[in-house]
């Protein structure tokens, strides 16, 4: 994947240097020249300056809510199907979707199609898929964990919007979240997707964020 995250920071204040260097060689190391930081309410106080202040901007979504669903949602709306996705050309159509909703540079897609294969067969992520006249329209990937499904990568094709296929993914992975035993579903909301969650029944438990470190990858 060529997408890079920096969560859950617990360093003291006065370590962002030395946090900021590892993570750059890291990524540098690996041909990458970008990061994003999610700093969330359990951050290093200041955190946030403090990035500020070493040229590091926000992202073009800046600021995002931490959300969690633990009753039953809706049902989905009638002539939508949503489930798991089962074949490996389900799982193409369904990156395709994320890659069209994200607006997904052509390099960042050529790379991904690469390790789709390997991801496919080794990811212990969750795929969810709705269909809406047999075509895949919307998409999301939630990580298991004894807390309830960890849900991200929430994408809905622009032509099938409005139309309740969001809805009806959220349902289908609070389904999944209950037959494992764990039932809430974890997130965060950003300008497009908090005002669905929150009709949704989804509460608010913190705020995230969203920061964008843009380095030189050589």
């Amino acid at each position: 994947n060529t997408w890079n995250t920096v969560q859950r920071q617990c360093f003291r204040g006065e370590e962002v240097d030395d946090v900021l260097e590892e993570v750059r060689s890291l990524l540098r190391a690996r041909g990458r020249g970008r990061t994003q930081w999610e700093v969330g309410s359990s951050a290093p106080a200041d955190l946030v300056d403090a990035l500020l202040e070493r040229g590091i901007g926000f992202d073009k979504d800046p600021y995002a809510v931490a959300l969690v669903l633990t009753s039953e949602p809706p049902p989905p709306r009638e002539g939508l199907v949503a489930r798991q996705i089962e074949t490996y050309e389900e799982y193409l159509d369904a990156n395709a979707v994320q890659w069209e909703a994200f607006g997904t540079p052509p390099e960042q897609i050529e790379e991904s199609k690469r390790l789709l294969p390997k991801l496919f067969r080794e990811s212990v992520n969750l795929r969810h898929a709705v269909w809406l006249d047999r075509e895949l329209v919307c998409t999301g990937t939630s990580a298991p964990t004894e807390h309830g499904l960890l849900l991200y990568g929430g994408a809905t094709r622009e032509s099938a919007r409005g139309r309740g296929a969001y809805r009806a993914l959220i349902r289908a992975r609070w389904n999944d979240a209950v037959a494992l035993g764990a039932p809430a579903l974890i997130t965060q909301g950003g300008t497009m997707s908090r005002p669905i969650l929150e009709r949704l029944g989804f509460e608010r438990v913190g705020e995230v964020h969203m920061m964008l470190d843009q380095f030189d990858a050589r």
